[in-house]
Order: structure tokens, then C-alpha cells, then sequence
């Protein structure tokens, strides 16, 4: 895992389109902004298994 330093408002940028911005830090609070493309979905890890169930009903919709 690399594990970087940042600064209020600083940014990283990951490779396909995808930066990730330190928008607000509140004593160990810290709030990201992340900007990316369309097709590439951001999700919070707590709600990826709805997340994912979410996108296999879409799948069988367009299917169906």
C-alpha cells in the first residue's frame, strides 16, 4: 500500500482521470473530494456489497 502525506486542498492524481482532493480536515476527521470519469464508479467501502448487488439488477434489467 503507499501511503502519502497531504495538505488541505493538496491533490493525487491516479492514473484514468481520477485526482483526489483534501477538501477539509477537522482534528482526525479528514473529507476527500474525488473527481472521476463517468464510467469509473466511486464507492465508500461500507456500501460496496449493495453497491454491487445494485449493478447486478441493472444487469439483468438490460438483459431481461
Amino acid at each position: 500500500m503507499l501511503v502519502l502525506s497531504r495538505k488541505l486542498n493538496e491533490k493525487i492524481v491516479i492514473a484514468g482521470g481520477i485526482v483526489i482532493t483534501v477538501v477539509k480536515v477537522d482534528g482526525h476527521q479528514v473529507r476527500l473530494g474525488i473527481e472521476a470519469p463517468e464510467h469509473i464508479p466511486v464507492y465508500r467501502e461500507e456500501i460496496l456489497p449493495h453497491a454491487r448487488q445494485a449493478r447486478d439488477r441493472e444487469a439483468l434489467a438490460v438483459c431481461s
